[in-house]
Parts: structure tokens; C-alpha cells; sequence
């Protein structure tokens, strides 16, 4: 079975602190998000952020429909 999931290298990130806390990314922390690799200091921050951004397209979807 094939693996989809795209790797994802710390040498890609666009940033080099986690804007949740301001500390340095980890590169077991990293997400995809528009296109770009994303870090985060921990993965609670970057579930933190999918969570986040999981609420916001949410909220954008219902708008639409209104």
C-alpha cells in the first residue's frame, strides 16, 4: 500500500518559530497549510492550529450558504 501523505522537511518550512508559542519548530510538528510547510515548536500546537483552521472553514462554509 502506497503512502500519500506527503513528507514533510523542516528545511521547507516557512517559518522558523511556532506562532503559538514563539519557540523554535520541531520537525515532528510540521503541517501543510496552503500549499506550504508549517511548523510548530510541539504537535499539540500544531493540532491546535488544525483545529483551528478546521473551525474557520467551517464557519466560512456556513457563510457561504447564507
Amino acid at each position: 500500500m502506497l503512502n500519500s501523505s506527503p513528507v514533510l522537511r523542516i528545511e521547507d518550512c516557512v517559518n522558523q518559530t511556532c506562532p503559538w508559542s514563539g519557540k523554535p519548530v520541531s520537525a515532528d510538528s510540521l503541517t501543510l497549510y496552503r500549499q506550504k510547510v508549517v511548523g510548530f515548536c510541539n504537535p499539540g500546537c500544531r493540532d491546535k492550529f488544525a483545529t483551528a483552521q478546521s473551525a474557520f472553514d467551517a464557519a466560512l462554509d456556513q457563510s457561504k450558504g447564507a
